[in-house]
């Protein structure tokens, strides 16, 4: 008998994965299946950015880099978010990482630990809650409710702080609801937090690009009274197409930067070297497919919203970030889990329960549209035909 760490015993999963997984099986068995579920865009990855990896292989960029990224990458990150942000960040304090997990998983195994709280989103990105608890820590769920338009309040942030409070998540566009935290409650709960100094902060920032009807994001990074506790998570897995890349990208306090690289050293040396050149290429070079990309994503966006209301029981408001719809699906009488096993068997949609992002999530179903509106239109006819025949019998 194995005696593993009771932390196993705590850690959870990402749902996408595992309904891609069954999608994927079912479509070897001859089925037709239509993903709205995995959580990356359906655009490849433009054609300079490709090169600049080539170009770097060629080059001899073969072998380990620093821990925290070279030079150039940081330095490009740094002025993209002058240019995004009219912040300036020091390219010493910025962190290049392989994806999003590892911020996420760094800055709360820095404070996660028996006896300490977390703050976290819920309806949430499920590794949050996953990496707290593997903590030891005690999960503290931020309800993000549909009358909100899945949007935190200030006071609710703030009134679920304790003495135990170490750190506090909030994500911004969101996955998996596309709401956003709009500009006023970050003034108060930034205000707020004057109170709570020894608090920090996580800002999931990995959709910032990702806006429509004219919103803009506002970042923390804004708030210099938050700069010595606050982490920033970003990087190019949705803006650009880059999900396969494994590249993102944290901003972390003077105080805590040291820390963060030192877990990069033991947890996975550096980012693949050709990769990171291909970075910069992201960020300098021209931005027409990006454009095209979120064009789609809009059209798709208004699309999807305006079909999911036309579905029995169904109801969904308009996501205003990200790719992501959450419709409510109360009235069909079906459980989140259920109508997400259901529609993947008998209709052949593939989509993720809302309790796959905590328990604010039931009664809802997380739609990605990151698939073509033909795609979509063809999910939307099968599903209405699924929910008309359970209607009738």
């Amino acid at each position: 008998m194995l005696h593993l760490a009771s932390g196993m015993g705590r850690l959870g999963t990402e749902s996408a994965f595992e309904v891609l997984a069954r999608a994927k099986a079912l479509e070897a068995q001859g089925k037709s299946i239509i993903s709205l579920s995995i959580g990356q865009p359906d655009f490849q990855t433009p054609g300079h950015i490709v090169e600049a990896a080539i170009k770097a292989l060629k080059d001899g960029h073969h072998g380990y880099t620093p821990a925290n990224g070279i030079p150039q990458v940081r330095e490009a990150v740094a002025a993209d978010l002058h240019r995004r942000h009219g912040v300036t960040v020091d390219p010493a304090n910025v962190l290049i990482v392989p994806g999003g997990k590892v911020t996420m998983y760094f800055a709360i195994a820095m404070f996660g630990e028996p006896g300490a709280e977390i703050i976290y989103p819920n309806p949430g990105f499920p590794i949050y809650e996953s990496a707290i608890k593997f903590t030891g820590a005690t999960p503290v769920p931020l309800p993000l409710l549909e009358e909100n338009g899945f949007g935190f309040k200030a006071e609710d942030v703030l009134s679920r702080i304790t003495p135990k409070t170490r750190l506090i998540i909030i994500n911004s566009p969101a996955n998996p609801t596309g709401g956003i935290c709009v500009k006023a409650e970050i003034d108060k709960l930034v205000a707020g937090l004057e109170k709570h100094p020894d608090v920090a902060i996580m800002s999931d920032e990995i959709y910032s690009e990702m806006l429509y009807d004219g919103n803009v994001h506002t970042s923390l990074l804004k708030y210099p009274q938050l700069a010595d506790r606050l982490i920033v998570l970003d990087g190019w897995s949705k803006t650009y197409a880059m999900t396969g890349w494994r590249m993102g990208y944290s901003v972390w306090p003077k105080s805590l930067i040291e820390h963060a690289t030192r877990l990069c050293i033991n947890v996975h040396s550096c980012v693949n070297a050709a990769a990171q050149w291909a970075g910069i290429a992201a960020l300098q070079g021209p931005r027409g497919e990006i454009d095209k990309m979120m064009k789609a994503f809009d059209e798709r966006r208004k699309f999807v919203v305006a079909e999911l209301n036309k579905l029995p029981g169904v109801s969904c408001i308009t996501p205003l970030g990200a790719f992501y719809a959450f419709p409510n699906i109360k009235g069909t009488g079906f459980k989140s889990k259920a109508l997400e096993v259901a529609l993947l068997d008998e209709a052949g949609v593939a989509s993720i329960a809302g309790t796959s992002f905590g328990a604010y999530g039931e009664g809802y179903l997380r739609i990605s549209y990151a698939n073509s509106i033909e795609n979509i239109a063809e999910a939307m006819k099968r599903i209405g035909s699924f929910l008309a025949k359970r209607k009738a019998a």
